[in-house]
């Protein structure tokens, strides 16, 4: 049997980078690969993060790259493959193609157990892979399994099986409580997120065990592995304010793009910024991000220019050559600082404190 992979891909986004750190400190001896799919298309800022977490690491960050015997950068080969056809949050060829198939050759066959960057103040899965020899874990939240995982763990037939596993993993004087609550089948009214937290507010340590009891009866990566795994005891829950503490405090420092820079509408002081990382012309970012691109790297963004062609456009309704006419960008940035007047009551250096709706928007694989 091939050795459990433990891997860990960096994005270029807070998130990511935050948890490769948060890791190493809490769990140095874990054998951890650090990977990052490298499109060709990133920011400056998205290259000296990686760097900077190489140092801290003290370990490479192997850079994957999809289409690499190409003469051309990777996005830019799979741009003439479908024809010039942009990407769209409809057909979003270029995570698949940049993303998620260099990853999944990269890890191969291999047992794997990937760790993703998806925060406890977040309701989203993200990326899981159809291949059953890898497995997502979240160390960020207090329910750190997937939900295949947790759906199968809580299946009704499986309830007299879960029972046997509670002197093992330990819960004492809350036997009753744990077997109350495993014994209570699913059902229309009572769901499994109702469940699963209940058992998490019993105790989420003894509830991981519980799980983890239960993948060693499967063909999970975490099943197949016969070393320590050290998250069963992780109790914690952190949020975006433990991200950027976690990033500014490890000296990494938060990627230059998240930090708000001021601009000038009509006599009145508003901030911009970007809200993701990713690709500099990717079709996620709102108006003002695009604008943000224009002012703060313009060279990028006659770049994001010349790939609209044939009536394809980064956004609906509108090209990047529209969008930057005088008035057009004098009308985005007044909607803009009134959206922005409305929360001026949250005082942060970073636009995603100010835009908590727009974060969740967009591919997982990309941003966190």
């Amino acid at each position: 049997m091939n050795k459990v992979r433990h891997v860990l891909g960096i994005s270029g986004g807070k998130d990511s980078a935050a948890l490769a750190i948060y890791l190493k400190n809490l769990y140095p001896l874990m054998d951890i690969e650090y990977y990052s799919s490298d499109t060709g298309k990133e920011l400056d800022e998205t290259y000296n993060l990686i760097t900077n977490l190489q140092v801290y690491l003290g370990k490479s960050i192997e850079i994957l790259k999809a289409a690499e015997n190409s003469h051309e950068d990777p996005f830019d080969h799979f741009l003439s493959m479908y024809g010039g056809f942009l990407p769209s949050s409809n057909a979003r060829w270029c995570t698949k193609k940049l993303k998620l198939e260099p990853f999944e050759k990269y890890v191969g066959n291999d047992p794997v157990v990937s760790y993703v960057g998806i925060r406890g103040d977040e309701d989203r899965e993200g990326y899981i892979s159809h291949k059953t020899s890898i497995q997502s874990i979240f160390p960020f939240r207090r329910n750190i399994w997937s939900e295949d995982v947790i759906s199968k763990f809580l299946a009704n037939d499986k309830i007299e099986e879960n029972l046997t596993w509670l002197d093992a993993a330990g819960v004492g004087s809350r036997k009753n409580l744990f077997q109350e609550t495993l014994l209570k089948p699913l059902s229309i009214s009572y769901h499994e997120h109702q469940k699963l937290n209940q058992l998490l507010d019993i105790g989420v340590a003894e509830t991981n065990q519980l799980i983890y009891s239960y993948l060693k009866t499967t063909d999970y990566p975490l099943g197949r592995d016969d070393s320590y795994f050290p998250l069963l005891q992780n109790e914690e829950n952190l949020v975006r304010d433990d991200i950027f503490r976690i990033l500014e405090e490890s000296g990494v420092g938060v990627p230059a793009y998240y930090k708000k820079i001021n601009f000038e509408v009509d006599g009145k002081t508003s901030s911009y910024a970007r809200s993701r990382s990713g690709c500099y012309f990717c079709f996620y970012q709102q108006k003002i991000e695009w604008i943000w691109l224009y002012e703060q790297h313009p060279e990028m963004y006659r770049k994001a220019m010349t790939y609209e062609k044939d009536g394809y456009t980064w956004m609906q309704n509108e090209s990047l050559e529209e969008l930057i006419t005088p008035d057009r960008m004098r009308q985005v940035k007044n909607d803009y600082a009134k959206k922005m007047e409305k929360v001026t009551s949250k005082q942060s250096n970073f636009l995603l404190d100010i835009l908590d709706e727009e974060e969740g928007i967009g591919c997982a694989s990309c941003f966190i």
